[in-house]
C-alpha cells in the first residue's frame, strides 16, 4: 500500500521512520530545514538507549503525486484543514485517513469535508524534533489508538503490526480519545502556564493539577463520555514520566511558535460554557495564555 505521513514532527517522524521497516511505500511530508535534512541523510530517531536512522521519501506537500491508500495526519491541529486540502487531490472515497493531531474533534472535522474512510485516532508518545532531521523520543511509551470503521481499522492495525508499532482498536474510540485528551489537555495547559515540567507540576501543584483534570472530566461527562476514572490514572502517569518532560504546546510557547491553545485549552472552556460546566482554572489559564 502507498501511505502518506503528513507532518514529520515528534509523532509523524517517529511513525514514518518505523513504517519504513514494512513492505509498504511510505511518503513523508515536511517543510523547511527539517525536510532538507531528511532528504539529505534520512530521518534519525534518538531514544533513551539507542539511536537509528531510516531513509525516507520526504517531500513538501506541494510535491505530492500519485494515489495514497492511507493518509496519516500528524500535523498540529491548526494545520489539519490546510494539509487535507493539499493532499485531497491524491485520495479518493476508498482512502483510509486518520488524524493523530491533538484534540478530540479532528475525526468529526474530517468527516465534514471528506468522503474518504475517516477513522478517529490518537497517539501516546513523548517526542519532539530535537534538531532538523532528528526526532527525540523519551521513555518507552508508544501506542496508536484508532477506530470507528471495523474493516479499515483492521487494515491500519496490520500496517502498524508489520512495522512493529504498538496499536490498538478500542471498542469505544470516542472514549479512548478522551482518555488521552484529559492528560494532554491538562498538562499542555499547566506546563505552558507555569513554564514548568510535568514532574514539577505533579510534585509542587498537585491539588491544582487534580482540579484541572476534574474540570476536563466534567466537560466530557456533560458530552456523554465518562472519563472520571482517568483523573487518578493521569496523576499516576504524571508521576512516572521521565524527569523534565514537557508538552509540545509548552515547547512551542518557549520557541515562540504557533500553539495548539484552541484545541487543547480553549475547546474545554468553550464546551464547558455550552454544557453549563464550570471550568474556573482552565478559563483563567486560557485567558492568560491568549
Amino acid at each position: 500500500m502507498r501511505i502518506a505521513v503528513v507532518g514529520l514532527g515528534g509523532v509523524g517522524g517517529y511513525i514514518a521512520a518505523n513504517l519504513t521497516k514494512s513492505t509498504h511505500k511510505i511518503v513523508g511530508f515536511a517543510r523547511d530545514e527539517h525536510l532538507l535534512k531528511i532528504k539529505e541523510s534520512g530521518i534519525k530517531i534518538v531514544e533513551d538507549d539507542k539511536s537509528w536512522s531510516a531513509k525516507l521519501d520526504a517531500r513538501e506537500l506541494s510535491e505530492a503525486s500519485g494515489y495514497f491508500d492511507v493518509v496519516l495526519f500528524c500535523v498540529k491541529s491548526y494545520d489539519l484543514k490546510k494539509s487535507y486540502e493539499a493532499i485531497s487531490k491524491f485520495i479518493n472515497n476508498n482512502t483510509i485517513i486518520v488524524s493523530f493531531s491533538n484534540g478530540v474533534s479532528n475525526g468529526d472535522f474530517l468527516r465534514k469535508i471528506s468522503k474518504s474512510k475517516v477513522l478517529d485516532g490518537c497517539v501516546y508518545i513523548l517526542s519532539h524534533i530535537e534538531s532538523p532531521g532528528v526526532i527525540r523520543k523519551k521513555g518507552t511509551i508508544f501506542l496508536a489508538v484508532f477506530g470507528g470503521i471495523e474493516y479499515e481499522s483492521a487494515i491500519l492495525k496490520s500496517i502498524f503490526d508489520d512495522s512493529f508499532l504498538r496499536a490498538k482498536i478500542p471498542d469505544d474510540i470516542k472514549t479512548a480519545i478522551w482518555k488521552k485528551y484529559i492528560f494532554i489537555s491538562a498538562f499542555a495547559t499547566l506546563t505552558s502556564y507555569y513554564d514548568r515540567s510535568i514532574d514539577y507540576l505533579h510534585e509542587k501543584h498537585f491539588d491544582e493539577v487534580k482540579a484541572v483534570l476534574h474540570e476536563i472530566a466534567d466537560v466530557a461527562l456533560a458530552k456523554g463520555i465518562d472519563v472520571q476514572a482517568e483523573v487518578q490514572k493521569a496523576l499516576y502517569t504524571a508521576s512516572k514520566v521521565p524527569k523534565d518532560s514537557y508538552t509540545s504546546m509548552h515547547l512551542d510557547f518557549k520557541n515562540e511558535k504557533r500553539v495548539e491553545l484552541e484545541s487543547l485549552t480553549g475547546y474545554v472552556v468553550r464546551e464547558g460554557k455550552t454544557s453549563g460546566v464550570l471550568t474556573p482554572l482552565m478559563s483563567k489559564m486560557y485567558r492568560e495564555l491568549l
